[in-house]
């Protein structure tokens, strides 16, 4: 669940995040959350939620994760997700970028460009579209997190030119302003009406080290990635790259893939929390997310085999109640689900990594995992046993 943080980190206050707590928060200002599956599995159990109390009895094992990572960007917290820690923050440019960047973008493109600023993207869209329009330079622009924004309409700029605009920024942004992600953000509509289309498409850096997904690949074992997950770990450790209009899809894409798969890794970033309210300060639009993935959860837990392992986390905090548009640095809520096995009661207190730790001991047991960080949470072993049939071990 992409920015679906738990409350402000230990450290938030050297981020600027103290009192961020995006579940918590986006809950008061809703007068309560509805998800009837998270709250069964033990949600409302890891921090206070209004509209989700905590149960006796809960389904999963629940807990918190802690990033040790420097850093609340979507590129740091899925690496460190799966096992690698990232000690120095990508650079941020709260001034927009140098002229030696910018400079070097207009000679690879060909086109000028407009704005170089921190902006929220619909509104740096809707201010400079017009201009965009009429001129045909390219909307450039950043926000607290390392990012190299280009957004560019559709009937000006074919999308085609627009991700080879964003492949050459990826290749000057190294060295010094080697940023964490560039993306392309297509748009189309009159001026008025400026809409972002779903042609989105992220280009991060490589991860600097080994993460689960490349020890999973030399063991064998199959990766599926499903949104950007292929575009935040730079299509390394990735053997299918499923891209998703949104978490309906995203969901639905989910769900045959546990169909097809018989053994493997299914990978999924959830992107409309993040992307399309906790960026937007929509804390209502924001509920109404949480609420349709819960639905869409409950059609996919009952497919899942009593082998198979089920994780719900997140990668950082995106409150949609406070003045910042931006991520936040939060806790993350870790849910971890064996079907038809009683977790008896079980918390976990841990870090990011041990999410990836615990795919990992699942899929390949006793690996030794070198350079891989975190601990595998403790999983239920004992029944009730209520699957008619064991599938084979290797699902997550």
């Amino acid at each position: 669940m992409d920015g679906a943080g738990a409350g402000a980190a230990v450290d938030a206050d050297a981020y600027g995040d103290s009192g961020s707590d995006t579940l918590g928060n986006t809950a008061r200002a809703v007068g309560g959350l509805r998800a009837p599956v998270l709250g069964a599995l033990g949600l409302g159990c890891v921090a206070p939620i209004v509209g989700i109390p905590p149960v006796a009895r809960p389904l999963a094992v629940c807990g918190l994760l802690r990033e040790r990572s420097a850093g609340k960007d979507t590129t740091t917290g899925h690496w460190e997700l799966m096992g690698l820690r990232t000690d120095r923050p990508f650079p941020v440019f709260p001034e927009g970028f140098p002229p030696e960047v910018m400079d070097a973008f207009a000679r690879a493109t060909g086109r000028g460009w407009l704005g170089n600023v921190p902006a929220s993207g619909t509104e740096v869209i809707a201010r400079l579209g017009e201009e965009h329009l009429r001129t045909g330079r390219l909307i450039v622009y950043t926000s607290a997190d390392s990012v190299f924004q280009v957004a560019a309409h559709t009937d000006v700029v074919p999308v085609a030119e627009l991700y080879g605009a964003c492949e050459a920024a990826r290749r000057i942004l190294d060295g010094p302003w080697r940023v964490g992600r560039v993306i392309a953000r297509p748009f189309t509509g009159p001026p008025g009406a400026f809409t972002r289309t779903a042609g989105r498409r992220d280009y991060a850096v490589p991860p600097h080290g080994p993460t689960v997904l490349d020890r999973l690949t030399r063991g064998g074992v199959r990766v599926e990635g499903v949104g950007k997950i292929g575009q935040i770990f730079a299509g390394r450790g990735i053997a299918g790259d499923h891209h998703t209009a949104g978490d309906r899809e995203g969901m639905q894409t989910v769900a045959r893939l546990l169909d097809d798969l018989p053994r493997g890794l299914v990978f999924a970033n959830l992107v409309d929390f993040d992307s399309r309210f906790g960026h937007r300060n929509d804390p209502a639009g924001w509920a109404e997310c949480l609420a349709a993935f819960d639905e869409d959860l409950g059609r996919l837990i009952p497919r899942l085999g009593r082998e198979d392992l089920l994780l719900v986390t997140a990668d950082h905090g995106n409150d949609p109640t406070t003045p910042s548009t931006d991520h936040s640095r939060e806790w993350v809520p870790l849910l971890a689900l064996r079907p038809g096995r009683d977790p008896g009661g079980s918390r976990w207190l841990g870090e990011f990594a041990d999410c990836g730790r615990t795919a990992l001991e699942w899929l390949l047991p006793g690996d030794p995992a070198p350079g891989i960080a975190g601990r595998p949470v403790p999983l239920p072993s004992r029944g009730p046993r209520r699957s008619p049939a064991a599938a084979p071990r290797g699902r997550g």
